[in-house]
């Protein structure tokens, strides 16, 4: 089991016949872990837990809670398939909410406090933080960036406004996680992680909380 694209590319790297399973992955037909979602063959099965017509959602959302915002600093990891596919989503619904978007990417803490001191120098922004592991391991200076220059928010899940956030949309994390271990059983009991994909895959709507 491994969780993040990250992690689940290095091990399809290393190998194409020890199965694997994924509770969280944002573009795995993107990030070429499956062939398709209805076909998916080789070695690894698990959950796609986003669509990019979220990073739409995500938007709509910011300007609900914050009315006047009218740029949106986007932190994403490019070097992802759904970094640059959930900012092109977020980029097209823009102009309909009057919302100027800009990419801020995340490989290094310094480059984000850098990035986001500079957005916010300008009034009436705000914040939307996509999947990404990179992300995930710096939420605590990202959270922290968010309160002290006082950028509306809203995050990728749950994890993020149990830790400080101000809303997040998304799947269940945690349920994804129960989900994998049943697809490990299943596995560990003979049947192949491509079979039982395309036998079970169930789509979930996400979580607003």
């Amino acid at each position: 089991m491994a969780h993040g694209a990250a992690a689940v590319g290095a091990l399809l790297q290393a190998t194409r016949t020890v199965p694997v399973v994924f509770p969280v992955a944002g573009d795995p037909v993107g990030a070429s872990f499956v062939d398709s979602l209805a076909r998916p063959g080789g070695n690894a099965t698990g959950f796609m837990t986003i669509e990019y017509s979220m990073g739409g959602k995500w938007l709509e959302l910011l300007k609900q809670i914050a009315p006047d915002v009218t740029r949106a600093a986007i932190l994403r990891d490019p070097t992802q398939g759904s970094g640059t596919g959930l900012f092109a989503a977020i980029q097209a619904v823009g102009p309909s909410l009057r919302v100027e978007v800009s990419p801020v990417s995340t490989p290094n803490v310094g480059e984000i406090e850098r990035a986001v001191a500079s957005f916010a120098q300008s009034s009436n922004g705000g914040l939307i933080v996509t999947q990404s592991a990179s992300a995930l391991v710096h939420r605590g200076p990202i959270l922290t960036l968010a309160a002290r220059h006082k950028l509306p928010a809203v995050y990728i899940n749950r994890v993020w406004v149990t830790e400080g956030g101000l809303m997040s949309y998304g799947a269940n994390i945690a349920d994804e996680f129960r989900r994998a271990a049943g697809y490990v059983d299943r596995i560990l009991k003979g049947e192949k992680p491509a079979a039982y994909w395309e036998s079970r895959l169930q789509r979930k709507a996400p979580r607003r909380t």
